[in-house]
Order: C-alpha cells, then structure tokens, then sequence
C-alpha cells in the first residue's frame, strides 16, 4: 500500500521553482489588488477624521497593525496607501512609455542625426540623479498626485526609450522588413505595420517592470515631505510619521506600511520577471531597468 500511495505522489503535477514563485507572487499581489479596491465599499476611512483615546495602540483584534499617534488604524491606513501607490505607479509608468515609446521610435526609426541628437539627450538626462530631478520637478509644481505621476513618469522613461530603440535597430535589417520596402511600403507604413507589433511586447514588459520602481520613487518623494499632503494615507507619509512614534515604543507605526510596500513590490517585480523569462529569456539582461 505505501508503494502504491508513493506511486501516486510521484504522478502528483509539480511546480517548477520559478512557476512556484510566480504563483505565490501573483497570489500577493491579488490579495493585495483585491483589498485596494475593496476597501473603500467594505472600510470607509475618513483620512481627516482622528481619535486621541485611541493613539498608539498596540495591535489587537480590534486593530490588528494597532494605531498611529492620531488613533487612525494603521493596518486600513496602510491599505489605502497602498491604493496610492499602485496608483501612482500605474499611471507614472504609462507616461514613461509614451514618451520613451515616442523616443526610441524616433530614433530607431529615422536613424542619422534624429537618432544621435536624442540618444545624446538621454544620456545627458540618465547623467542626473533620478531623485534629485524628481524632487525638482514637483517643487515646481504644487504638491498633488498629478505633479507625482508628472515628477516619476519624466525621470523613468530613459530605459524605454533604449530597448524601443534597440529592438527596432534589429529589426530594421530583418528579410521581412526589406521585402516590404522593396514592395513599395513607405516608412510610416513599416513603422506601424511591421515594426512595431513586435515591438509592443517589449514595451508593455518594459512598463510593468516600471512600475515597482514608480512606487519606491513615490514613497521616497512622499517621504521626504514632497508627496501628497500629510493626511492623505500614503505609504511614505506613514512610514515618515512613524518615526516619532518608534521613540514611543509604537514600532508598528512605520513597520506595516514598509511591509506592505516590500512584500507587494517584490511581488510585483517577481510576476513580471517570469514574464519576461517567458517572453525570452535570452533579453533579461537587456530588459533590466
């Protein structure tokens, strides 16, 4: 009987450890996605609203992350945080692919001079450190979500613009290609009928791997005070009041809000890293951002 039933748990499907942890990965980040959009129907939370009998609890099952020094809870602060932050993310990494699809299409596309004079800029802008050049531009807008996703989308578009290049570089050459230019194809009709549906991939691979890094460059910006304003639930404004309440003994202040934003970002980045390994693994290299 044993060897029949070890029989049996030999023929048992078995993941692979890369499947296995996309997997986990992907039931993370669905819990997580789960929660963001059903928080505000199932946990109304007034960000202005603030208890003083309640400050600094300690975790409990009435507040299971506890509560921060205005006696908001923690753990449904951090949910709603965490909403900013994918939002964020999401929407700064369209902007980065729009204009760094707009960019490497040029220049892999037109070549020549097009094609030096704007890798030449992209140099100059990947010279200047991202954070610096992100808190300069929201310093010369007025503090809000919009002047974030401006701020991380025209400081992340660089690496976009460099694989969009690249694979049209390669593509350009292809037997394909010259067979549609020898029949007559102009060079707008090569660019939209036949380049770029093979290029698209790449990019969308190359956005979605964007946006963990979106969200770190918001929460440091929101960190530094530069985010939103201070009693809208974000993961750096958290993390950044808390740190008076680690003084007080309130440790979980700043811990749940880093957490969170650890555990879904590298669930995040683990998901689209299999992607990409699917998609060929022969450009991992190549698709580091």
């Amino acid at each position: 009987m044993t060897a029949a039933v070890l029989t049996r748990v030999r023929r048992l499907p078995r993941l692979r450890p890369g499947r296995l942890g996309a997997t986990v990965a992907g039931t993370v980040l669905a819990v997580a996605v789960l929660a963001c959009l059903l928080a505000p129907v199932l946990w109304p939370l007034d960000q202005s609203a603030i208890d003083l009998s309640q400050t600094r609890l300690a975790p409990s099952a009435a507040h299971p992350a506890g509560t921060d020094d205005l006696g908001r809870d923690v753990l449904l602060r951090s949910i709603y945080g965490l909403r900013v932050s994918l939002l964020v993310g999401v929407f700064a990494a369209l902007v980065a692919a729009v204009i760094g699809g707009a960019v490497g299409a040029l220049a892999g596309t037109l070549g020549g001079w097009v094609d030096r004079i704007l890798m030449r800029l992209v140099d100059t802008i990947a010279a200047m450190p991202h954070l610096l050049l992100g808190i300069f531009i929201v310093a010369m807008l007025r503090p809000s979500l919009g002047a974030v996703v401006l701020s991380v989308g025209l400081t992340h578009w660089l690496s976009t613009a460099r694989i969009v290049r690249s694979e049209l570089l390669s593509l350009r050459h292809r037997p394909f290609i010259d067979a549609a230019v020898s029949g007559g194809a102009g060079r707008m009709r090569v660019l939209t009928r036949h380049l770029l549906p093979h290029v698209l991939p790449r990019l969308a691979l190359a956005t979605t791997l964007m946006i963990p890094h979106a969200v770190w460059h918001e929460t440091a910006l929101s960190f530094l005070g530069l985010g939103l304003p201070p009693h809208l639930a974000s993961l750096g404004n958290m993390i950044n009041d808390g740190r008076g309440s680690l003084l007080a003994g309130a440790w979980w202040a700043s811990l749940t809000p880093g957490l969170v934003l650890i555990v879904v970002t590298l669930a995040l980045a683990a998901l689209t890293a299999h992607w990409r390994d699917h998609l060929d693994p022969r450009v991992r290299a190549e698709l580091q951002l």
